[in-house]
């Protein structure tokens, strides 16, 4: 695919995708969507990658809806995606509830960790919930916006907000749609660090690369998947689920490794044994 609105980078295991249209504060579009869908279906099938960064071009990570987008649906008297009828479907097929918008993140078995550079409004603030870590620049603004637009919770801002930060405090922000900045956001737990904006994403490649050094591909793959099904699960499923996955796992040659390794006091080297 040619990529007119996003650039697609793969260095030491990680995936950098970032949203290019900083001219326009990286708001988002179809073709943007498409794109997206795209790079990250291609990250997930290469073997080669264990994570995947999101990031934005430029002073904004993602302002939400293009304006002229917004214009669109008021001219067409309708909500329009603007995407084709067939997107790539990265993280579909795993469970019925993650085959969905934004929800098919939590399909994926590569951790997506979203280095927050700027302003996330909207459809952005809602792409860094989805992802499994937020890391924000200092001062960075953040807003859920769809309140000031007589829009509701977008794409299921309303499930995922109150299980991130608490049905309070999601309520603040979902309710009044007002900005917070990343120091704010960091207090109520929505993001996990906010570094100065020219450490961001140094702090984010370098909390990736320990992150995938130090954990087996498998445990994060399958640690990834737990979390998000057992948010769907009773506690006794969930049980049950964790003690079928360690009895398989504990026969994987990267547990041999991991014990090895934890035991002669060295770095693991995951799945590169001969």
């Amino acid at each position: 695919m040619e990529l007119k609105v996003t650039q697609y980078a793969v260095a030491d295991e990680i995936a950098t995708i970032t949203l290019n249209r900083p001219q326009r504060m990286n708001s988002w579009t179809g073709r943007m969507h498409t794109e997206y869908r795209w790079l990250l279906a291609e990250a997930e099938r290469d073997p080669t990658v264990r994570a995947i960064v999101i990031t934005g071009a430029g002073r904004a990570f993602c302002a939400g809806a293009d304006s002229r987008a917004l214009e669109g649906h008021v001219a067409k008297g309708r909500y329009d995606a603007g995407t084709p009828d067939e997107l790539a479907k990265p993280g579909f097929g795993v469970r019925p509830e993650f085959d969905a918008d934004y929800a098919y993140h939590f399909g994926l078995t590569k951790p997506v960790i979203a280095a927050i550079n700027g302003a996330a409004a909207g459809g952005g603030l809602i792409l860094a919930c989805y992802a499994d870590l937020r890391f924000a620049a200092a001062g960075a603004k953040l807003t859920t916006s769809h309140g000031k637009l007589n829009l509701p919770a977008e794409y299921g801002l309303s499930w995922i907000l109150p299980r991130m930060i608490g049905l309070t405090r999601a309520n603040d922000l979902l309710l009044t749609s007002r900005v917070v900045l990343a120091e704010e956001a960091l207090t109520m737990g929505l993001v996990n660090a906010v570094v100065p904006q020219d450490e961001l994403m140094p702090y984010t490649y370098h909390y990736v690369r320990k992150m995938i050094t130090t954990v087996s591909p498998g445990s994060l793959r399958e640690t990834k998947r737990q979390i998000y099904s057992d948010l769907h699960r009773d506690v006794r499923a969930a049980i049950v689920h964790a003690t079928e996955q360690l009895e398989r796992m504990a026969t994987e040659p990267d547990f041999v490794e991991g014990v090895s390794a934890f035991l002669e006091k060295r770095p693991p080297r995951w799945g590169k044994r001969k």
